[in-house]
Formats: C-alpha cells, structure tokens, sequence
C-alpha cells in the first residue's frame, strides 16, 4: 500500500476544498439554513407533530442527506474529472499508484469534505430547532456510509462525464429530485397507495429512513432493510470502479 500516493492526493483535494471555502462549505449552509426558516420556521410551526416529532426537528436528517448526497457526489465527480480535462489523468496512470489507491485517495477527500459538512449542518439545525440524536453512534456510521457510497458513485460520474455540463446532470436532475420524493420533508407513510408502495422503490427513502431512525428511534422502513441498500450501492459502485480501471473507459481514450 503506498500510503505516501493517497496521502498526496487526500491532501491534495482537501487544499483545493480550503481554495474553494465559500462554495463547498459557506453556500450549503447558508441554502440549508434557508430550508430551516421556511420550512422549519414558516412552515413548521402551522404544521402538527409527524409521528411525535415537531416538523422542524422532523426535517433535519432529510436536509443533511440531502446536503450530504449532492456535496459527496459534487466532490468526488469534480476531484477525478479535472486531471481528466486537464489531461494530468495520465501522469496519474503512470504513476506508481494502484487504482485503489487513487480511489481511496479521491474518495476519501471527497467523503471527509461531505462528513464535515453534514456534521456543520447540525450545528446548524441546532440553533433553529431541538435535537436529540437517540442512537448517535449509528448516526455516525451512517454518515460515514453513506458518504463514501455516494462519493464513489461520484467517482463514477466524474470518469463518465465528457463535460461540466454532464458533471450537473445527475445531481441536478436525478439525486435532488429522488431526495424530495424520498421522505426527506415528509413520512412516506403519509401517502396513500400505491404511492406508498411506489417510494419504496426509491433508494433514497432507504437512506433518509436510516439517517432519521438514528435521530428518533423509528423510520419508514426498517433499518435492515436501509442497511442493507446502502451496503449493496456502495458494493455495486465498487464493481463499476473496478471494471473501469480494468478497461480503462473513459481515462485511456
């Protein structure tokens, strides 16, 4: 293991995320404490409790999440995509790294950069609303977890991506929107059927689920089953890397 080559890389990413303070860290924050006055403040207080839980407290997992999906995706796709558009990529290729160096070097970047934002997030939802996190350690896992998954599935689009445009894609126009339809503002159990049955098709319902089950104690699916999806995503990502690295599509032509 060539630790010195992750190191360099890790340390790398991070310099570039202190370069760049204002758009990685400042802006989320700020946009999520927006989501807190209107929908936690405005919104919140006309609202009833949601399964015991005052509806500003309710929102918070939902809002790290979907801070923590964007952020992870953003900064894992942009990490791998400059030495591409840059043409650097190959003197990577070259170098005396394993491809499971680079991805470890990149990824973790990208997920230390989504852990630390999430965690700020809370800080944050803390001075607008009450917090009380039953299973903190399972909080924290999750955290973990699902940063890492998503930062290599961010990975992933980087290599894909033949432009910034297509970095903003599937942010955009995929994880946002399966965010607000995945439980993030609301109880799935809310919806009558089959609109129910259909969010349990939505890989992101998992995730919020488990993330506010750590908070409150209780979720919309079990938290096996949360696991479970967020442990096989992170497996598939892992194979799709691999077969990247294997043909080199995307990095060698």
């Amino acid at each position: 293991m060539n630790g010195h080559g992750i190191w360099a890389i890790y340390r790398f990413e991070m310099a570039r995320a202190l370069r760049t303070l204002w758009q990685s860290l400042v802006t989320p924050v700020i946009t999520t404490s927006l989501y807190f006055v209107v929908f936690g403040g405005a919104i919140g207080s006309r609202m009833q409790a949601v399964d015991g839980v005052g509806y500003g407290s309710f929102i918070v997992p939902g809002l790290v999440m979907l801070s923590l999906l964007t952020q992870s995706i953003s900064n894992a796709s942009i990490g791998i995509y400059f030495p591409k558009f840059t043409g650097t990529v190959y003197e990577l290729l070259s170098a005396p790294v394993s491809p499971m160096e680079l991805v470890i070097g990149y990824v973790g970047a990208a997920a230390t950069k989504s852990v630390v934002l999430g965690l700020i997030i809370l800080a944050t939802a803390a001075l607008f609303v009450p917090l009380h996190i039953e299973h903190p350690f399972a909080m924290i896992a999750f955290l973990l977890l699902t940063s890492v998954a998503f930062s290599l599935f961010g990975f992933v689009i980087g290599i894909w991506a033949n432009g910034f445009e297509q970095l903003a894609i599937v942010p955009s126009l995929l994880v946002t929107p399966l965010t607000f339809l995945g439980g993030a503002f609301y109880s799935i159990d809310m919806l009558p059927e089959p609109w129910r049955t259909v969010s349990l098709f939505n890989p992101v319902v998992y995730l919020v689920s488990a993330f506010r089950w750590s908070f409150f104690g209780s979720g919309d699916v079990a938290v096996g089953a949360s696991l479970a999806v967020t442990v096989g995503f992170l497996l598939l990502c892992l194979v799709v890397i691999a077969a990247i690295f294997r043909t080199g599509w995307r990095l060698k032509s």
